[in-house]
């Protein structure tokens, strides 16, 4: 499908933002459940808090991200290095795990939720997810028994499961969607996933997976300044076209596939034009990657560790290229996309990517590829390499593209959803 067919369209006001209350009646109420301040949701919520018309108070599950802690997948301890709770009205429920985390059932346990969240007078909860003991506790409540509760997440089925577990999940997902009236889609993926899970088409509205794009394209000017020197400081080839993988190296993001199509490519007479890989980031594959890249190490393949928030502008300014080659349920949208498409991009996306029906638009912002062959994947890159002309031109397409996945945008449908439900 054409992505265009569901993009959101740019708002026809000046400001591009939700109709704010009428002056004088009280502000519709919506608490906002997320598991942990997330780079890419707090600027939504300061957005949402200035623009929406709505008073907005969020309820964090988990201190994640705030303090400095280990990530499992990068290896790697850190906190993110822009602000995430600046703006908007949050707290941080206590959460009694002894492992806290979101990877298993128990690692968000916050007892007593649901009466912080009652005490506020909602007039409606968003949930991002379902899967923990207190969103359970949530969508059980007798407290909030007569609250609208929205659905929030990006979970897709363009990955061919078998056995019987698809089945049994699909049946206990349309008992647990019942408590919610409205379903917040981030995409055409996610949207199918809904359906396919019993809920009713008038119940979705399509609110884009967005990041800060005025923070990636602002300040793109000094992003591409910035990665000519990175690029320098890393040995890269000037004039060398870059192909760029940025993100955790784990088996679900593929980056052996990107490698191993890498090396088949012919390689060009000129080493000053040949094109080079740069991966960006840590994680448990790096030795398995290093290991198989050793005899072009420094020539024509690269490593850069990971680069905090503050500096992904550069990290995608120093590609001409972008490949998320990702295997599997775990890509579920893929904001490496948005973000690299706001630095003027184009990309390449396997077709287990959640958001490829609706940001890579073939041969206009990117390709597709079948996900797992190596294959198709190197005849994408030859095919993208092969002309430089035609990638910047795919690149401004790019970032036109992503205007319609914007902060503006989701806030805008996220209004809509709110009058439909108040």
């Amino acid at each position: 499908m054409n992505s265009a067919s569901i993009s959101p369209s740019p708002s026809s006001s000046p400001s591009g933002v939700a109709t704010p209350a009428r002056e004088g009646a009280p502000r519709p109420r919506l608490a906002v459940v997320v598991s942990h301040p997330i780079q890419y949701y707090s600027p939504w919520f300061r957005h949402l808090a200035d623009h929406s018309g709505m008073e907005i108070k969020v309820f964090y599950l988990w201190d994640f991200g705030v303090k400095e802690t280990r990530d499992i997948t990068f290896g790697t301890s850190f906190t993110w290095d822009i602000p995430l709770l600046d703006g908007y009205s949050h707290c941080f429920l206590p959460n009694r795990s002894q492992k806290p985390g979101t990877h298993h059932f128990r690692g968000l346990d916050n007892p007593g939720a649901d009466k912080e969240i009652a005490a506020w007078k909602p007039d409606a909860v968003l949930l991002f997810g379902y899967n923990y003991a207190t969103h359970l506790g949530l969508i059980l409540s007798q407290r909030l028994r007569n609250v609208p509760f929205l659905f929030r997440g990006d979970s897709h089925e363009l990955f061919p499961a078998r056995g019987w577990k698809p089945g049994v999940s699909r049946f206990l997902r349309r008992i647990v969607f019942q408590r919610f009236g409205t379903f917040l889609a981030t995409g055409q993926a996610n949207r199918d996933y809904f359906l396919r899970s019993g809920v009713i088409d008038r119940q979705i509205h399509i609110v884009p997976h967005c990041v800060d794009n005025d923070r990636f394209q602002s300040g793109a000017e000094d992003a591409h300044r910035a990665a000519a020197e990175w690029k320098k400081e890393l040995g890269i080839p000037d004039g060398a076209p870059v192909v760029l993988f940025a993100g955790k190296f784990e088996e679900k993001k593929r980056p052996l596939d990107l490698l191993n199509a890498f090396l088949r490519l012919e390689p060009s007479d000129s080493s000053a034009t040949a094109p080079v890989l740069l991966f960006v980031g840590n994680g448990n594959l790096e030795s398995s990657l290093r290991a198989a890249a050793a005899e072009r190490e420094g020539k024509t393949i690269f490593f850069a560790p990971f680069q905090n928030q503050s500096q992904m502008p550069r990290t995608y300014a120093a590609g001409d290229l972008v490949v998320l080659p990702s295997f599997g349920r775990g890509e579920t949208w893929g904001l490496a996309l948005n973000e690299a498409m706001n630095l003027g991009k184009p990309v390449i996306a396997s077709s287990h990517v959640g958001s490829g029906p609706d940001l890579v638009i073939d041969g206009e912002t990117g390709w597709l590829f079948p996900a797992g062959d190596v294959d198709a994947l190197e005849k994408r890159l030859n095919q993208a390499l092969s002309n430089n002309t035609q990638l910047r031109a795919m690149g401004e397409k790019a970032r036109q593209h992503i205007a319609g996945f914007s902060y503006e945008c989701a806030t805008r449908a996220l209004a809509g959803a709110m009058r439909g439900i108040l």
